[in-house]
């Protein structure tokens, strides 16, 4: 079933360093921290809120932005989601890869632009140009 809504409720971004020697190097990684039955008035169906949260750091020790919200997702059973959970703190596959890549497309775009603002690094490879007449170097 569909994501059918997303709500962010936190941006944090904290710079720690204003020169870092060396390779600078950027994780990100999302993390569902919770998941609540919710009622959906506009749809007249109960949903599950899935609160998550987004955390790139980059090291050394140089910043991390951290995004938090909610993401709201109508499924089948909601019951056998939530016993799922609470059983063992996993969801279902299917619905894990639906978030993840969800929250990977929307979050990253957003720390993007705040790293940007603290002159970061982007936390994904932005595409280069090159002229046509160049040649190419070694790559090894």
């Amino acid at each position: 079933m569909p994501i059918v809504g997303l709500a962010f409720t936190s941006f944090v971004a904290n710079k720690k360093a204003v020169r870092v020697k060396g390779e600078i190097k950027v994780n990100s990684t999302p993390k569902i921290v919770s998941i609540k039955e919710v009622t959906v008035p506009t749809m007249q169906k109960k949903g599950l809120a899935v609160s998550f949260e987004f955390v790139s750091t980059y090291a050394p020790d140089l910043a991390e932005i951290k995004i938090s919200g909610e993401i709201l997702y109508l499924a089948k059973s909601n019951a056998a989601i939530l016993k799922g959970w609470k059983k063992n703190k996993k969801l279902p596959e299917d619905m894990t890869m639906e978030i993840l890549n969800h929250l990977f497309r929307r979050c990253l775009l957003k720390i993007a632009y705040m790293a940007d603002e603290l002159q970061l690094p982007p936390p994904l490879g932005m595409p280069t140009l090159n002229p046509k007449d160049a040649k190419p170097g070694y790559v090894g």
